[in-house]
């Protein structure tokens, strides 16, 4: 091993040749000017920062915030039934909604969920919604250029997925705070900015009428930061308490009789049986027509095929203490949600009633200790919004985000088995409305296209499932991240 004495934690280099396997590329900083110094390699076994113990609160704990009002459920099938019309693999968002459309068009399932219905992401988010879909930002760092005809499908249907929620949430009576107040994507450097202008353009010639461009003068009637070099508005989006919308489609799903819920039961096999399916599972085998997999980012080896299309990568939260009188109000004037144009970016809100804050990023590609995500976090957060530098972290939780090489979600059929996949950030809204579209697609009451089913779902070069190489591409994002933000 190779270290050099540093200053801070952020003046390292260590090498440890044994660990590459587990590290990440990092960016090694010295000094107000900004020189890059060069990359080091941190990850299991190497360089650990100390943790600043006096962030945290006297009750913090590494589970959602969210789960202070909702918490999993435990729910397990008495019995599993020998044959059923339909077995959906996956009990979040689109999987539940794909039952509930089903069982409205007179068809028959069962919902396999590998754990308690709501443990896994569904309920972990940041709970953003919006009409629109980051076109053209892959994961990999490439740009992508779609045929105009596809943008404007890839609008239409995020526009349809929004309203197709705050359908949902009437038609359900879910209370789950929603509110319509609109998004502001910060631009994290001058560059950036001028590229918000294309994407501007681009949006616009693709039938978005919401968005605005807003100047960095403009920037204060928006958030209370001077961190972003202006950005751009949408209105046609909004935040709800995600943990209360699931446990609501959840409720909506256990009121239809046709649905059978079987929480704790893993599907361990899948294998064709004539013009059906035979599904096993660890409480048995069971027959169907069809089925569905809708396990996004925990897709694994039982459906290999699929796993080898989506990268699955953590998204880390935190939530603050109440903050004191007024200040929610001056960091938010308009309750809007926040994101930003970092290729490693956060994104941020209010809390439902308005007196925490609850943000979220990729602290690192790496696995590391709850503890260390809410502190780089922390850190982050006090970067954009100074003024909450005394407010104490209260939770840290941690879920996946299911990427796909186009950047785009999915919904359609591969070697007979219908999915839904690939929510690329945008899962609140986008991934019950596909559930919906494929429920309906199945029970024959779908009228149109099944969305994104034109679109194939590329396979990722070099990749069998596990990401190997995203400790890379995230040490170069934060490079030219940075590179964007001192440099240029």
């Amino acid at each position: 091993m190779v270290a050099r004495k540093a200053s801070s934690w952020r003046d390292v280099i260590i090498i440890t040749p044994g660990n590459l396997s587990h590290a990440t590329m990092a960016l090694t900083l010295q000094g107000d000017k900004g020189k890059v110094r060069g990359f080091g390699i941190s990850g299991k076994g190497a360089f650990m920062p100390s943790i600043d113990q006096s962030i945290f609160s006297s009750d913090f704990k590494e589970e959602p915030y969210w789960w202070e009002a909702f918490r999993p459920q435990a729910i397990a099938a008495t019995t599993l039934p020998a044959k059923t019309d339909v077995v959906v693999v996956g009990g979040g968002y689109a999987g539940l909604a794909t039952a509930r459309a089903l069982a409205d068009g007179g068809v028959q399932s069962l919902v396999l969920e590998a754990g308690e219905f709501g443990s896994g992401a569904s309920t972990r988010s940041g709970g953003a919604l919006s009409a629109g879909l980051s076109i053209g930002k892959s994961f990999t760092g490439r740009t992508l250029d779609y045929a105009p005809e596809l943008v404007r499908d890839v609008v239409g249907w995020a526009i349809d997925a929004y309203r197709g929620l705050i359908d949902l949430v009437e038609q359900e009576k879910i209370d789950c705070h929603l509110e319509q107040r609109g998004r502001f994507l910060g631009a994290c450097a001058a560059s950036h900015y001028e590229g918000l202008r294309t994407r501007f353009e681009k949006l616009r010639s693709g039938g978005a009428t919401d968005c605005k461009l807003i100047s960095r003068e403009e920037q204060r009637q928006e958030i209370g930061s001077d961190f972003y070099h202006g950005g751009m508005v949408f209105e046609t989006a909004g935040k709800l308490h995600p943990a209360l919308f699931y446990g609501g489609l959840l409720a909506a799903a256990r009121r239809r009789n046709s649905i059978t819920l079987a929480g704790g039961c893993r599907a361990t096999g899948l294998r064709r049986d004539g013009e059906g399916w035979r599904v096993t599972t660890e409480a048995g085998e069971v027959r169907a027509r069809h089925v569905v997999v809708a396990t996004n980012g925990y897709t694994g080896g039982l459906t290999p095929t699929l796993q080898r299309r989506l990268v699955p990568i953590a998204s880390h939260i935190i939530a603050t203490e109440e903050l004191p009188p007024g200040l929610a109000a001056k960091i938010c004037p308009k309750g809007r949600t926040f994101s930003e144009t970092r290729r490693v970016l956060h994104y941020y809100r209010l809390s439902p009633d308005g007196k925490r804050v609850i943000f979220g990023g990729r602290a690192r590609f790496t696995e590391i200790p709850g503890a260390l995500r809410a502190q780089l976090l922390h850190r982050a957060l006090i970067e954009r919004l100074p003024e909450l530098a005394g407010i104490k972290v209260t939770h840290t939780w941690q879920g996946n985000v299911a990427f796909t090489y186009d950047a785009l979600p999915h919904a359609g059929e591969l070697d007979g088995l219908h999915f839904v996949v690939g929510c690329n950030g945008s899962g609140v809204s986008m991934m019950p409305f596909l559930g919906d579209a494929i429920g309906r697609s199945i029970a024959g009451r779908l009228h149109g296209k099944l969305p994104f089913a034109d679109a194939a779902l590329p396979p990722i070069p070099l990749y069998s499932g596990k990401p190997w190489f995203l400790p890379m591409i995230g040490g170069a994002f934060r490079a030219l991240d940075y590179i964007d933000e001192k440099v240029r």
